[in-house]
């Protein structure tokens, strides 16, 4: 059977470091004009970036857009240490976000109200809000942030803020699969105002999906537990709790969690919008 919301969750987050001189130079990270897989062993020190107005805090950029590739979203980690945070963490006003926590607790001021986050909670806040986040705690806290430019629609409103934690969700198990495959849903996937979705999902051992899945949306997969073997366009890419997987539109993907436990991941998709089409001169 499906994971029960209620049950204890692993979440894997990455801690930087530099590795000895000794280190074998081959790894698993690979860019393709379909896909990208960026191994936990190559999120160090040296690759880390900075953001205007935070302080005590470091990120690692798993995804940004760029032309030809995925082009509608960018994905940070997110690591702040004790003190650290923001009063002025989004300069851009058209810019929704998700942010995700795997490792410690941070506060989130949205809209005047504060909110504790631990492992495994989960934000939405819409384009324009007024927001701050601190760790107030007494260790690092490292979460992921997705960002993508909200599409408005005429006619549909904005959706608003909301603050859970995975742990109250309840999974909802794909048809035919005894279990194996779920998917923790934090929207209503039939709620136009929402034009992405973060998602996680979860397999367990023998989990499948049973099909190279070829669609438009764009992808991140971040790997928060387990492994499994992965089918990008047409490789099979052995991937890890840590891994992550960045697929441009139409790239084929099918998954194997062959164990031994469960296999999940934090996915963002882009959805609910008209295609956009050259203009030609109009």
């Amino acid at each position: 059977m499906a994971q029960r919301p209620n049950e204890p969750k692993t979440y894997y987050a990455p801690t930087g470091g530099h590795p000895p001189q000794t280190q074998l130079l081959t790894d698993r990270a690979v860019f393709t004009e379909a896909y990208a897989v960026i191994p936990k062993g190559v999120m160090r020190d040296i690759v880390t970036s900075h953001l205007p107005f935070w302080t005590g805090t470091r990120l690692w950029v798993l995804s940004r857009p760029l032309t030809g590739f995925a082009e509608t979203f960018s994905q940070y980690i997110m690591e702040v240490q004790p003190g650290g945070g923001s009063d002025r963490p989004e300069t851009d006003p058209g810019a929704e976000a998700v942010l995700f926590v795997v490792e410690g607790e941070l506060t989130l001021t949205l809209s005047g109200k504060e909110y504790n986050m631990s492992p495994g909670g989960y934000a939405f806040i819409p384009p324009g809000s007024d927001w701050v986040l601190h760790n107030n705690s007494g260790e690092v806290v490292r979460f992921h942030w997705i960002r993508k430019a909200y599409e408005k629609v005429e006619g549909i409103e904005m959706p608003a803020a909301f603050v859970t934690n995975e742990t109250v969700v309840e999974p909802l198990v794909m048809p035919n699969t005894n279990g194996c495959w779920s998917t923790t849903r934090f929207v209503d996937t039939q709620d136009m105002r929402y034009d992405m979705h973060v998602n996680i999902v979860n397999f367990l051992p023998g989990g499948v999906i049973p099909f190279a899945e070829t669609h438009v949306m764009e992808h991140g997969l971040y790997v928060l537990e387990g492994k499994a073997v992965y089918l990008l366009n047409k490789d099979w890419v052995e991937v890890e709790a840590g891994d992550y997987m960045w697929l441009r539109a139409f790239c084929p993907q099918a998954c194997y969690a062959g164990g031994p436990g469960p296999f999940r991941y934090l996915l963002y998709k882009d959805v609910n919008r008209h295609m956009k089409l050259p203009t030609y001169g109009r």
